[in-house]
């Protein structure tokens, strides 16, 4: 690439980065703000389309006063950009715009090696706030040369406040809310699982997102980054598992449906499912790490609008989706999450170790067996816990406190969960 297209490139991306729409601004932006006052490198990580882009202007906006580089290797005329190419491009960079401190790199898993060039930048005072899709190749490169050098922060689809907020509706105060606000809240919570958090996909709904999103994870993120052979079986897999969110799995029992080689593949498979960001996978809790590794796992879906696009249901799937959504909030806020299976093999959705929190999602709690089986689990997962723990109940509207068997439950509608978490 000559200097003269390179010029040209960075400057029309950092025009069209300026007068990009920042939309709403992120929960993040404040925890980013706090880190990049500090030198480590940040990262941000997460889907694509989940608006890492947006939240690079919105930091950009709102903390760096136009003292900033930013380039984004998306951009096809940069496809062959090289880690040799750095130089120039900095060279072009200080031509166009003086000498600054600070450079925003979006989507930089698409230059090989890029973090030789921040190593050395960084260890001479330059700060770095760098976007990526992929959280396994970012691992290995910050792993390698960054070690102790960076912070990572992750981006989820839009959480069911910014959901609202994205639709400009005012969030009421939740210590009293009117019948009216309940109604709403509660219609709106069901849309919210319907439609999903992705921005552009809630933006221009008659356009389809969802799908020209799962299939650019499959094909560039998956399939021609690992150099797949057997796409098909990818696409089988990842079809079943978008189809079956918050579902216990069994890799063997996947590798025998899908006909698939070996639980290796299944697995691997899995692992660049996980590390694209389309799933996330739920260990058992357990004290062994061994029957953490053999039990069955639950999957869960990054977005439940994308799930509800692309995958198949014979019938509305209301709980998994309400249990979808759960998860999704925790992990925005927690790292340790488990499932839990008691000696008498009742199983608890959540199970956070480090809170001592223990959470059931119950789309039908008001039918008389449905409510008998989530309370008796989660009484049961608490004895066997042996220490105070706190019970919570998940429900599509219902809320009240419950006494049972000396532990006080916790009864919660979604929205209201949501809200306050």
């Amino acid at each position: 690439m000559t200097k003269d297209l390179l010029s040209s490139v960075l400057k029309e991306q950092f025009e069209a980065f300026q007068s990009r729409d920042l939309g709403i601004e992120r929960e993040v932006l404040d925890q980013l703000g706090d880190i990049v006052a500090t030198p480590q490198i940040t990262v941000i990580t997460g889907l694509r389309r989940v608006g890492k882009s947006t939240l690079l202007a919105q930091l950009a906006s709102k903390y760096l006063d136009g003292e900033y580089y930013f380039v984004n290797f998306e951009d096809e005329r940069l496809l062959h950009f090289q880690v040799q190419d750095f130089d120039l491009m900095y060279e072009t960079l200080i031509s166009l715009y003086g000498e600054k401190k600070t450079f925003l790199f979006d989507e930089i898993q698409n230059v090989p090696e890029w973090e030789r060039f921040v190593r050395r930048l960084h260890d001479q005072g330059y700060k770095f706030v760098v976007t990526g899709s992929n959280a396994s190749l970012l691992s290995q490169e910050l792993g390698t040369r960054l070690t102790g050098r960076s912070v990572r922060v992750e981006l989820f689809p839009f959480s069911f406040r910014e959901f609202l907020q994205f639709h400009k509706v005012k969030i009421p105060s939740l210590k009293v809310l009117t019948t009216k606000e309940r109604g709403r809240l509660l219609k709106l919570s069901g849309e919210y699982l319907a439609s999903g958090g992705i921005p552009d996909a809630l933006k221009y709904p008659e356009l389809a997102i969802h799908k020209t999103l799962y299939d650019d994870v499959l094909y560039r993120d998956i399939a021609a980054r690992y150099k797949l052979d057997n796409v098909k079986s990818l696409k089988e897999l990842t079809f079943y598992l978008v189809s079956n969110i918050s579902t216990l799995v069994s890799f063997n029992k996947l590798k025998e449906l899908l006909k698939l080689g070996s639980v290796n593949t299944v697995k691997s498979y899995i692992d660049h499912l996980e590390n694209s960001w389309l799933f996330f996978v739920v260990n058992k809790y357990a004290y062994s790490v061994k029957e953490q590794q053999i039990a069955a796992k639950k999957i869960y879906s990054i977005d439940t609008g994308l799930s509800q696009s692309v995958g198949f249901s014979f019938s509305e799937n209301k709980g998994k989706l309400m249990e979808n959504i759960v998860f999704l909030q925790l992990k925005r806020k927690n790292q340790d999450i488990y499932y839990y299976k008691t000696t008498q093999d009742f199983e608890v959705d959540f199970f956070l170790p480090r809170e001592s929190t223990l959470i059931q999602v119950s789309q039908y709690f008001n039918a008389k067996d449905s409510k008998e089986r989530e309370l008796r689990a989660l009484a049961a997962a608490s004895v066997e816990q042996k220490k105070p723990t706190k019970l919570i109940l998940v429900t599509e509207g219902e809320k009240q406190n419950i006494e049972r068997e000396g532990f006080h439950i916790e009864v919660v509608p979604l929205y209201e969960w949501l809200l306050k978490v």
